[in-house]
């Protein structure tokens, strides 16, 4: 009932946004009559405010062009590879007419970045995506909103997102004889998941992980996140934030979690930041500070793009993920597209090399519950595992924004290009190589008011050098 009330709420109040957009748009012309108001300035601001308080917003595109790689411009194509009923699988073809520049993409490195499935779509990562072009084959899961799934593809199970995730990595060891994954925030558990199974059945594993703030276990440097999924019993999430889709989508029926409620629960979490956003916002418009109200628009379009989550999958990973704590209690089990009941052990796991990645400042996933996966995956090579800490950044600063790029981002090149050789045995330690060891880098993180520089922590790996196998795109 609430989800259809939602929407008749909504629908009622399209025709006042709209007429508001169009008074933004009238006060903020000075040829017409209403921009000769002295206080038109100041109108126009208020309206467009409301317009976009008001508006709903679809889900954005990626609207990645181009990109440069040693000064040239590379063309991108993006294109589904495959499409399942509840995601895509989005490639990014990068196309070149410099042939020096197109030999050198044709050797770089496939990688599959698992997006999150937890209110926002797969564009939040576009920032990713974007760096990671200009030294890697780029795919991502670009997960569907479930209210336009109808209901005749089924339901979507925890289970059903491991099982995709060992399918899209298949598809891309097919083209390239392997690949490197890497997993942000939620889908971290997953991957882990999905990686354990294909180790202990015997099949070939990805190259490599990067998991980035992820609730490998959520028992450490509990957050707001932990605190609400462990104080509420499951049935509560069940009878409060579980609705049926109302009769105008295609997913009609479907019991999901839905998108308007997750976004309450975002801006909740931070209620006074994005009051005084807004209000920058507005006095930005009323200064002509078009750099400015240009930013807000563009994250906030992004930031208020959400989308609804079938119950079945939230209300499992919920209990999994933080209830339960299935994955590092070693008791989760996994239904396989064959029906077959699995184990999930990532023991098993012995020919990926692993990275971890953490921001100091994160207040989504907590100090220390990325980094637990080192615990967990005993089978790996010590020399193959590394743990990175971004000094200064948030939740969103290790995949997304400067941090991202001149802090996490050269730690993530350089791991995925230390483990690019394609081996068919278990990965053996570095012989005749230095210890790992600890060292400080000093970088400088400039911020909105001033200019910090915070000591980064970081274990190198010693690895010994293969030379690369020469993979061809496709074309």
């Amino acid at each position: 009932m609430l989800y259809q009330l939602y929407e008749t709420q909504r629908s009622l109040m399209e025709p006042f946004t709209d007429m508001a957009h169009a008074a933004a748009k009238a006060y903020g012309n000075p040829l017409s009559v209403a921009g000769q108001n002295p206080f038109a300035q100041r109108l126009s601001a208020g309206y467009d405010l409301i317009h976009r308080l008001g508006k709903d917003y679809e889900k954005p595109e990626f609207g990645l062009r181009t990109i440069e790689v040693d000064g040239v411009d590379v063309a991108i194509h993006e294109r589904v590879e495959i499409n399942k009923p509840f995601c895509e699988l989005r490639r990014f073809k990068r196309f070149s007419d410099d042939q020096r520049t197109l030999d050198k993409i044709k050797n770089q490195p496939a990688v599959l970045i698992v997006a999150p499935l937890s209110g926002h779509y797969a564009t939040l990562l576009r920032d990713t995506v974007k760096t990671m072009l200009k030294d890697h084959k780029v795919y991502i899961t670009d997960w569907k909103n479930a209210r336009l799934i109808p209901l005749s593809e089924g339901e979507f199970h925890l289970d059903d997102y491991v099982n995709y995730v060992q399918e899209f990595i298949r598809h891309l060891q097919g083209i390239y004889g392997n690949c490197h994954v890497m997993s942000v925030c939620q889908p971290t558990v997953p991957v882990l998941a999905a990686v354990s199974l294909m180790a202990s059945r015997g099949e070939k594993t990805p190259l490599s992980m990067t998991m980035m703030g992820g609730p490998i276990d959520a028992r450490k440097s509990p957050t707001a996140v932990n605190n609400l999924a462990v104080n509420k019993s499951h049935s509560w999430f069940e009878n409060n934030v579980i609705y049926r889709v109302p009769s105008s989508f295609p997913g009609a029926g479907r019991r999901v979690y839905p998108g308007f409620l997750q976004h309450t629960g975002f801006v909740a979490m931070n209620p006074d930041h994005h009051a005084k956003s807004h209000y920058d916002y507005f006095k930005d418009l009323i200064k002509g500070d078009d750099a400015s109200t240009d930013a807000h628009r563009k994250f906030y379009d992004e930031y208020n793009a959400v989308l609804d989550m079938d119950a079945d999958y939230y209300l499992e990973t919920i209990k999994v993920v933080f209830q339960d704590y299935s994955l590092v209690s070693g008791t989760w089990d996994i239904k396989g597209v064959n029906g077959k009941i699995e184990r999930v052990r990532p023991g098993d796991i012995k020919t990926t090399a692993l990275l971890s990645v953490e921001g100091e400042l994160d207040d989504i996933s907590g100090s220390g519950q990325t980094q637990a996966v080192h615990d967990i995956c005993t089978g790996v090579p010590k020399t193959q595992q590394r743990h990175f800490e971004a000094k200064g950044a948030g939740h969103y600063g290790i995949f997304s924004g400067k941090r991202w790029r001149e802090l996490v981002y050269p730690q993530v090149k350089s791991f995925i290009l230390a483990h690019n050789q394609i081996a068919s045995g278990p990965i053996a330690p570095a012989a005749k190589e230095a210890p790992p060891r600890a060292e400080l880098v000093q970088v400088a993180a400039k911020t909105s008011d001033k200019q910090a520089v915070a000591p980064v922590k970081t274990t190198r790996v010693a690895t010994k050098k293969v030379a690369t196998k020469r993979v061809a795109d496709k074309k």
